[in-house]
């Protein structure tokens, strides 16, 4: 069996080959590391990067996935490691590129060959029967090249957002703590801050639904702490109630644009800003602060909660 791909370089031509996985390379199983001695060899599990040991497994590229727990984020390794007995190593691969190898997996839904109910697992015996289609090893060589430069892009970015992150706080504490000060557009000074209150400037809204609600696939987004990430709320991934089910909620149970929402329980002290003039519903994990004094700016009580 065999394909042509609809998108390629133009320099390659001819049918991609479908394979078994185990005709292309071989799987082998982590170790327990823990009667090793401490040294500079890396120990991977399926969260990444645990500790050091003395002794490696592996040394090589190597192309890893979860056998139990986290089964959908294959791991590129290069040079000497050791795995431990939740995440598979590959090696020993037959006319196929590593890094190709590796951008095949992330496009695998793991998730669809889990073999448990509970903590998704997978086999090696399953992981060896899936079906992959493979070029020639000159056109996977081009293809890991491209893919390649455009995580070493990613990589750069990433860092770069997190330098950015790290520069904003370290601004945010200076300015919250008057170190810094700005200046009106005509060269004056502000006036000195005030100490208010939260209550005093805003009220609390909501401590979240107070009746079972109805789930739909599309609705209205029910937000709980989950939702709240990196500051932006994530309607993608709530649940979705009925409008029969919103239209009984209190009052208390309901956002508004310009509201605030900040987690207090679990991880808190999470806040994010609503920007969307619609209908959204919280769940008791969700403080909502409303700023009713018009002298105060919501967005900079806001940013006062991020410090």
């Amino acid at each position: 069996m065999s394909n042509i791909p609809k998108l390629r370089f133009k320099e390659f031509s001819g049918k991609w080959e479908s394979k078994q996985i185990q005709n292309i390379l071989k799987i082998g199983s982590g170790r327990d590391y823990k009667h090793l001695e401490n040294g500079t060899i890396p120990v991977y599990g399926t969260g990444g990067y645990m500790t050091s040991v003395n002794k490696y497994l592996y040394d090589g590229e190597s192309v890893c996935i979860g056998r139990k727990g986290t089964i959908d984020k294959p791991k590129f390794l290069n040079g000497k490691f050791w795995t431990v007995d939740t995440l598979f190593y590959t090696h020993s691969f037959n006319n196929v590129i590593p890094k190709f190898i590796y951008s095949i997996f992330q496009r695998i839904n793991w998730k669809k060959y889990n073999e448990a109910s509970g903590v998704p697992s997978l086999s090696k015996s399953t992981i060896e029967k899936i079906k992959i289609s493979i070029p020639q090893k000159q056109e996977q060589q081009k293809i890991a090249s491209f893919l390649t430069s455009i995580d070493t892009k990613i990589e750069q970015l990433n860092k770069k957002q997190q330098l950015l992150e790290e520069y904003k706080k370290a601004i945010m504490q200076k300015i919250f703590s008057q170190e810094i000060r700005f200046q009106n557009d005509d060269g004056s000074a502000f006036g000195d801050w005030e100490e208010k209150t939260l209550k005093s400037i805003s009220e609390q809204i909501s401590y979240g639904l107070t009746v079972r609600p109805e789930y739909i696939e599309n609705g209205i987004p029910l937000i709980s702490a989950r939702e709240l990430k990196g500051g932006k709320i994530n309607y993608d991934v709530a649940p979705k109630i009925s409008e029969n089910s919103y239209n009984i909620l209190s009052s208390k149970a309901k956002a508004n644009k310009g509201d605030i929402f900040l987690t207090k329980t679990g991880t808190i002290g999470l806040s994010a800003y609503v920007n969307d003039d619609f209908k959204i519903a919280v769940t008791q994990n969700i403080a909502v602060i409303r700023v009713v004094n018009k002298s105060y700016n919501h967005q900079f009580i806001l940013q006062l909660f991020k410090t």
